[in-house]
């Protein structure tokens, strides 16, 4: 993958962070810079962490299933990316509210970047990725991406909620499509 392809993925990854740290500053109101930063630092550190672990992960068993490997990558892709569109358009969101606790950071860290495991896995099956490159863009991504959305939240609201869960999942479903299209010889 390229860094053009990299920085799609951190940014589909990052939307699910996104939309929580909208919430976030909807619920702060007036979120300091520490505020912004935390967010930052807990959702840019876990998605940058879930895809290292499913990478070392889906290495292990990546010779196992070499032959339909691009076809697991689609699938986890495209499945995480419907998720995200089907949560989008349903309403379903993850709650946030003004606190900014190790507790509460943690486990909505850790409830936003479980696709990224899974695109950990796509990854070692896609082949040719530099992991540390990737981790690196879709944590910063991630990170710039909370910031900016505890701070949106404070401002506009939940107007972008919605619209950047879809923009992430259709990402996620496209490049997982381009991945299997790859490996199949049609691009």
């Amino acid at each position: 993958m390229n860094f053009a392809e990299l920085l799609l993925l951190g940014v589909g990854l990052s939307m699910d962070a996104f939309a929580v740290s909208v919430c976030k500053g909807l619920a702060t109101r007036r979120p300091s810079l520490q505020n912004m930063a935390g967010c930052g630092l807990w959702f840019g550190g876990f998605q940058a962490l879930m895809p290292l672990i499913g990478f070392y992960l889906g290495s292990l068993f990546a010779e196992a299933i070499e032959a339909v490997d691009h076809w697991v990558a689609f699938v986890l892709l495209a499945l995480i990316g419907l998720n995200m569109v089907r949560e989008a358009v349903s309403g379903e969101t993850e709650h946030a509210d003004a606190d900014f606790s190790v507790r509460t950071m943690l486990t909505m860290a850790i409830a936003t970047s479980i696709d990224a495991l899974a695109v950990g896995i796509s990854l070692a099956m896609s082949g040719g990725v530099q992991i540390w490159s990737a981790i690196a863009i879709i944590g910063v991504t991630t990170c710039l991406l909370s910031m900016l959305g505890v701070k949106l939240g404070s401002v506009f609201g939940d107007r972008f909620e919605k619209k950047a869960q879809i923009a992430g999942g259709v990402i996620l479903i496209l490049l997982g499509l381009k991945i299997l299209l790859e490996h199949l010889g049609v691009l």
